[in-house]
């Protein structure tokens, strides 16, 4: 494949992963214009975020998986056409029913965009030029962050908030024609081989978990676990996990091949991916310690103090994917980790000056960026084989959902009588231990020497 088609392919893959990254951005501002039409309470709202998020994690396995059934050009454009009918269904919305299915639907399609644009690229960028073009579709939820606030704002002013949903009707229909024409159709299985308990399993229990969470009481714990919508389902997740270990030992095709799990560089990029989850996450609380460490009282002007951090996510993730082609995932990913720790830890203690929260905001973004970006899945494209790509993106992203979705709870507990500055320390301390971990990854000699030994196969 010669080089002007590879960057075509990228721009593709770029619009896609950016259109649904966008789509978490953009409603934040929204929200109070779709509450007040659709008459809904705060809990109600919190849906329209959660449903998205929870179906995103549930089809993020079954879209890499099904990418190697029936090809990547196949499940991307069926990606981004749920992803379409969801905006259509959102923007046309009579209820708040309406919506929350047109936010599942959209939650499904960019469940599956992410994993199978890695994986495009794992299929047809050469090594040596693989951390570069993952660094740039890393970037994609950075500036989606960044310029978010600034199309949802005007946009919601002057046409109203359907009109952030039928913005990507056009968008999709553009990904999708030139999908058909430009992306591979690689696949590396049968049909017949598709593991339907496996991915119900999966499924079902990654709803329990979701849930069960997501219905604590971020201010009382203890309290929490005692109502049945948190204990019976969390119980559900862990039965779940148990059967769905023991099915998959004995698929012949396993929806999640136990063989991803039995690598130590593997492993490691998992709890690292959910270790970057918890780290993303805190920044949600960044403009509630700002309102109340800075004294700034104006909510718009708090939540503009999330731009350091968004900056140097969106300047970081491009420069990460282009080190790791120099110096391997160790080096990057061990820079980062330690990188953010100093932040989180230094937030803590200059929470209430200003200069010192913007150094340290830059600090956390530029370590976010090594973690959250190109490297984890450099790991996967390095220790997977051509067959297992998919499904191995698919389950860093995984990781990273629950990492978030754990961190809302933890860092929402500690933090719920305004003690900030110890909710950062929290994650500075687990910052130290995606160190050790970072510590222990390969380094550039043994994963090349890995890389080789995988595409050798594939080659021959």
């Amino acid at each position: 494949m010669d080089e002007t088609k590879r960057k075509q392919i990228l721009i593709i893959l770029f619009v896609g992963v950016l259109m649904g990254a966008l789509d978490v951005a953009i409603i934040g501002p929204a929200m109070p214009s779709i509450r007040q039409q659709l008459q809904l309470d705060e809990r109600q709202g919190a849906w329209i975020f959660s449903i998205y998020i929870l179906f995103n994690l549930i089809s993020t396995p079954l879209m890499a998986r099904l990418s190697d059934l029936w090809g990547r050009r196949a499940i991307y454009v069926l990606d981004v056409t749920l992803f379409g009918l969801g905006s259509l269904l959102a923007a046309l919305s009579p209820s708040f029913a309406w919506l929350l299915v047109g936010r599942a639907l959209q939650g499904a399609g960019a469940g599956g965009v992410v994993p199978v644009a890695g994986t495009v690229i794992g299929d047809t960028f050469p090594p040596e030029k693989r951390g570069g073009a993952l660094g740039l579709i890393g970037a994609v939820f950075g500036i989606a962050f960044l310029i978010g606030p600034f199309i949802s704002g005007p946009v919601v002013k002057f046409f109203g908030w359907r009109w952030l949903f039928y913005i990507n009707l056009p968008i999709a229909v553009l990904v999708i024609f030139f999908s058909l024409r430009l992306l591979p159709t690689t696949r590396t299985a049968k049909a017949s081989d598709f593991d339907w308990a496996g991915i119900a399993i999966l499924g079902g229990m990654l709803a329990c978990l979701s849930y069960g969470v997501n219905q604590l009481d971020k201010t009382d714990l203890a309290g929490s676990f005692a109502s049945p919508n948190v204990y019976l389902f969390l119980l559900a997740a862990v039965v779940l996990l148990v059967i769905l270990v023991w099915v998959e030992r004995r698929a012949a095709v396993p929806a999640l091949p136990p063989t991803l799990f039995n690598r130590r560089q593997l492993v490691l990029a998992y709890i690292l991916s959910a270790g970057a989850g918890i780290g993303e996450v805190s920044m949600v609380f960044v403009p509630e310690m700002v309102r109340s460490s800075l004294n700034i009282a104006d909510p718009a002007v708090a939540g503009m103090m999330m731009l350091p951090v968004i900056l140097a996510m969106a300047v970081g993730s491009p420069l990460a994917g282009r080190f790791l082609d120099k110096f391997g995932s160790k080096t990057v990913i061990l820079t980062g980790s330690m990188v953010m720790t100093a932040g989180m830890i230094l937030m803590s203690i200059f929470s209430t000056n200003l200069i010192g929260f913007i150094i340290t905001s830059l600090l956390i973004g530029v370590g976010l960026s090594a973690l959250l970006g190109a490297p984890i899945r450099y790991i996967m494209l390095n220790e997977a084989s051509q067959a297992e790509r998919s499904v191995a993106q698919g389950v860093a992203l995984m990781f990273i959902s629950i990492g978030q979705i754990l961190s809302s709870v933890l860092i929402g507990a500690i933090a719920s009588g305004g003690d900030y500055a110890s909710a950062f320390l929290v994650v500075g301390c687990i910052g130290v231990i995606l160190v050790v971990l970072a510590a222990m990854l390969k380094n550039r000699s043994a994963e090349i020497s890995t890389r080789q030994a995988v595409e050798a196969p594939a080659a021959g």
